[in-house]
């Protein structure tokens, strides 16, 4: 347990032009980062670190502590997020669609600022943005401060679940804007988080941005993918008893542009999410995907479509060059699909997490004959049951 220190301040050291002075402030301001707790979301510990390099802007430590700190606190993807014009196009005008002059805008997980600022711009009387991490709360107000919109978006910097009409809020809110879904709509808790918002800090019919959302499945080929996950051999050493750790594959944009994912029928519904009524309750169904072309299948691809306002949406599909990944459940083994081919899968959920596995595949056989010359069975489909049991995401 680290001993929690009263911060230094500059104050506490004499203020001198000499080199060797300044340097040992910051050496001190350091040390004080290094051991002050984290407790408070490293505001403090970034505060320190702040002062030490506006004193000496190359000194190695703190810069290797800073970066260090707002890789832990501050999550790599908000950068493309925010670099994605797609989104923030879809965003933007669904914002200027569904908000209306003298609304109160609730936005959960406001990360920079961006969505706040959106819905102040398009009319709001006032914007309560919600963000729990204390450095991004922080550097929000900044934002929204550098965009002359402090007085029209109050940052709170708190778990929405915590936010108390009265004292954080002044009344409930006309419209509940978020964006805290991940790859699957499950990840970041968006259905409980939503739940609650809709109905304890929101008005009755109370307007929700995104509205709904579709998990969608389909089967797909990429040599590529599995070269990657999977590979066979290194240097001659066979790899494939490592393999079944690589059951789910976590493919970013940089990943499908690399490994791209070729598909092999369509996208079919999993399960549907009405994020103005979430329901929080775990869900089961089973879909058989079919494939509608020649191919091996390598994986099943799990997408998404969000509708955020009618007419308006963002998905992750194999169509789309946004920010979000996609996630693909690998088969045991790659297997040869024509149009008679189906996987029968079974998905399951918690409202938080997702996992997936194939129940069963049909397709011709080919079956060697006696004489060793090969035969199409094609009297009927032959059925291999369980034959990619997958882990849970």
């Amino acid at each position: 347990m680290l001993e929690k220190h009263t911060p230094a301040s500059t104050s506490e050291f004499t203020d001198t032009a000499s080199p060797l002075h300044i340097a040992a402030e910051a050496d001190a301001l350091v040390e004080q980062a290094q051991i002050q707790p984290l407790s408070d979301g490293g505001l403090m510990t970034s505060r320190l670190l702040s002062e030490a390099l506006s004193k000496v802007p190359h000194h190695h430590d703190a810069q290797l502590l800073n970066e260090q700190l707002n890789q832990m606190f501050v999550p790599r993807w908000h950068f493309p997020m925010l670099a994605d014009t797609d989104r923030n196009s879809a965003y933007a005008k669904a914002i200027a669609a569904k908000v209306q002059h003298g609304d109160i805008v609730l936005d959960i997980g406001s990360g920079a600022g961006l969505t706040a600022m959106l819905a102040a711009r398009a009319g709001a009387k006032h914007v309560y943005a919600v963000e729990h991490q204390p450095l991004i709360a922080a550097a929000a107000k900044r934002v929204i401060a550098a965009n002359g919109l402090s007085d029209r978006v109050t940052v709170i910097n708190k778990w929405s679940h915590n936010i108390v009409v009265g004292e954080d809020i002044p009344e409930k809110a006309d419209v509940v804007l978020s964006e805290i879904v991940d790859s699957n709509l499950l990840g970041e808790g968006a259905l409980a988080t939503l739940k609650h918002a809709m109905t304890t800090l929101a008005k009755p019919n109370a307007r929700a941005i995104p509205e709904r959302g579709t998990l969608m499945a389909q089967l797909v080929e990429s040599d590529a993918l599995v070269a990657q996950w999977r590979p066979q051999l290194a240097e001659g050493f066979d790899l494939s008893a490592f393999h079944h750790f690589a059951k789910v594959a976590q493919v970013t944009p940089n990943d499908a542009t690399a490994c791209p994912l070729r598909a092999l029928g369509p996208a079919k519904a999993l399960f549907h999410f009405d994020f103005a009524d979430p329901n929080i309750f775990p869900e089961h169904t089973s879909a058989e995907l079919p494939c509608l072309q020649d191919g091996t299948i390598h994986a099943v691809l799990v997408s998404f479509e969000m509708e955020l306002a009618p007419g308006i949406s963002v998905s992750n599909g194999l169509q789309s060059k946004g920010h979000w990944g996609r996630t693909a459940y690998l088969l045991d083994q790659a297997t040869p699909a024509n149009i008679d081919t189906s996987v029968l899968i079974v998905a399951q959920h918690d409202a938080t997490k997702l996992s997936l596995c194939v129940e069963s595949i049909k397709a011709p056989a080919i079956i060697e004959a006696p004489t060793g010359a090969n035969v199409m069975w094609n009297s009927s489909r032959a059925t291999m049951p369980q034959a990619n049991k997958q882990a849970q995401l």
